[in-house]
């Protein structure tokens, strides 16, 4: 009996947006569970969140049928992920999914210790310490890896090709990621090999962003490069007008960004990650464990171009770039 009625004051707050048909009700006690904590914000999500559903969906597992998803939003403000996570660890949720990087990883992992738990996307989750290793976790953790440290050359590479006069690069980071440090170091180190300075611009709060902007053109920088990052995911439309604002040539990891006006990007896709990462899900709900699911990585990494952005600032976008590219928007 305690567990069926945990199960109904789950169901009462799932995502406090879902009504369930009567019929549901009945088979509360029975279905799975899942905490969905994301550092995003359900606004910018909602391509990323029927991708997962569409994981699970592939799995044999559909939300309100056999399935429950409990939806905890941080929307960009990492110092509520604590506390959302530990309300999902006392809904006695099957599986923890952290969306949306290391900090909610971090905050799933330190709440508890014996739920399962699959991120969607973090970077060196070995050297953060987040797992053992890629091909055996160990613990109760694993998940994605999107390699948008690795990629920092081939941005800078991507971003000189376009404004063949660049010297100095600003490279947008939110300095309360656990994983800022690699990510700047990456990017130091990448641009100076191709003789480029890159210089950080740090903005962890939305009134941060004009300023990181306004600071990266009194220094000269003639590009920028944006990570993957979801405070910024939540702040996409305004990056992407401040660059404009700024006449800042930019370069983002996501497709997202460049369908919201950006100029380019380059990386994997996120919405696979959360497709995948619904399967991974789903895998667990079967009985399999995370510390013997492999950390996945992904395998393909396409190119972007909003031509209409690149008119805006004056762009010419040269054969080479538009032939490689494997989306151009028009």
């Amino acid at each position: 009996m305690p567990v069926i009625i945990g199960r109904r004051e789950l169901i009462a707050a799932v995502a406090g947006a879902t009504v369930w048909p009567l019929t549901v009700r009945a088979q509360q006690a029975s279905m799975r569970v899942i905490g969905f904590l994301s550092s995003r914000s359900p606004s910018e999500s909602s391509g990323v969140v029927a991708a997962f559903r569409q994981g699970l969906g592939e799995s044999g597992f559909v939300e309100g049928q056999n399935l429950a998803i409990a939806f905890r939003w941080a929307e960009g403000h990492y110092d509520r992920l604590p506390a959302l996570a530990a309300e999902l660890v006392d809904l006695r949720v099957n599986v923890l999914f952290a969306a949306g990087g290391p900090p909610s990883a971090f905050a799933a992992k330190t709440a508890n210790a014996t739920i399962p738990i699959v991120f969607s996307a973090v970077n060196h989750p070995v050297e953060l310490g987040l797992v053992a290793s890629l091909n055996r976790p160990g613990g109760n953790v694993t998940g994605m890896s999107m390699f948008t440290a690795e990629i920092a050359a081939k941005n800078v590479s991507l971003l000189r090709e376009m404004v063949p006069a660049v010297t100095v690069v600003a490279y947008l980071i939110n300095p309360t990621n656990p994983a800022a440090k690699i990510y700047s170091d990456s990017m130091v180190a990448a641009a100076s090999v191709l003789g480029i300075t890159a210089r950080v611009v740090n903005a962890s709060k939305e009134q941060d962003l004009d300023d990181a902007f306004a600071s990266s053109k009194k220094f000269g920088a003639a590009g920028l490069v944006v990570i993957g990052e979801p405070f910024f995911d939540s702040q996409r439309d305004r990056i992407v007008a401040l660059a404009e604002r700024y006449t800042l040539p930019a370069i983002y990891t996501f497709r997202e960004y460049v369908t919201a006006g950006g100029l380019m990007s380059y990386g994997p896709s996120i919405t696979d990650a959360y497709r995948r990462g619904g399967i991974y899900v789903a895998r667990i709900l079967k009985g399999e464990k995370p510390a013997d699911l492999p950390v996945m990585q992904p395998t393909k990494f396409d190119l972007a171009v909003n031509l209409k952005t690149a008119k805006t600032l004056g762009l010419n976008v040269p054969p080479t770039l538009l032939a490689t590219a494997d989306e151009v928007i028009e």
